[in-house]
């Protein structure tokens, strides 16, 4: 009799490698508005490896909660990639954890320019002080967009999560 394979979700891997390693996590959002935090938080158990999540939409959230340099806003805008290695370093001192996930990015569906098109999303995972950094644009309405920028999310940090096995 062939044995049946069992699939799991990315929430559960991740909680599984979470467990394998003790580490805690947390997230940053801006785009996403918490639903990578809701999606972790399905995951029974979770509670032991899951610290805080933070929803920073508004610019001076990013600053009064992630320590996010005001200068950097002005620089180079919420939707950057240095906004949201900011935004993944700020949200391991705010929540006292081991990793993060941090998302910035134009939902829609307005907001967009040519620089920085509806769809654009920066995304940073940082483990253990080590920075993950990707570029997305996805297509779709907002509900598209944020849905994607979840998975995208989720799938980095089990990218990262599975590079420690590898060391």
């Amino acid at each position: 009799m062939e044995q049946m394979r069992q699939t799991f979700s990315l929430e559960e891997r991740i909680a599984e490698l979470l467990k394998l390693h003790d580490l805690k996590i947390t997230c940053a959002e801006s785009c996403s508005g918490g639903l990578i935090s809701g999606r972790l938080v399905n995951v029974p158990g979770i509670s032991s490896y899951y610290e805080a999540g933070v929803v920073t939409y508004a610019n001076a959230a990013k600053e009064k909660f992630l320590a996010v340099p005001h200068q950097m806003l002005e620089e180079h805008g919420a939707v950057s990639p240095q906004v949201a290695e900011a935004m993944a370093r700020g949200a391991l001192t705010f929540a006292g954890a081991d990793v993060s996930i941090a998302v910035t990015g134009i939902a829609g569906p307005g907001g967009g320019t040519l620089e920085k098109p509806v769809g654009l999303v920066y995304m940073a995972c940082c483990v253990k002080g080590e920075v993950a950094l990707e570029k997305h644009i996805f297509p779709g309405d907002r509900r598209a967009v944020r849905e994607s920028t979840v998975e995208a999310a989720l799938e980095l940090v089990l990218r990262c999560l599975d590079n420690l096995k590898k060391r």
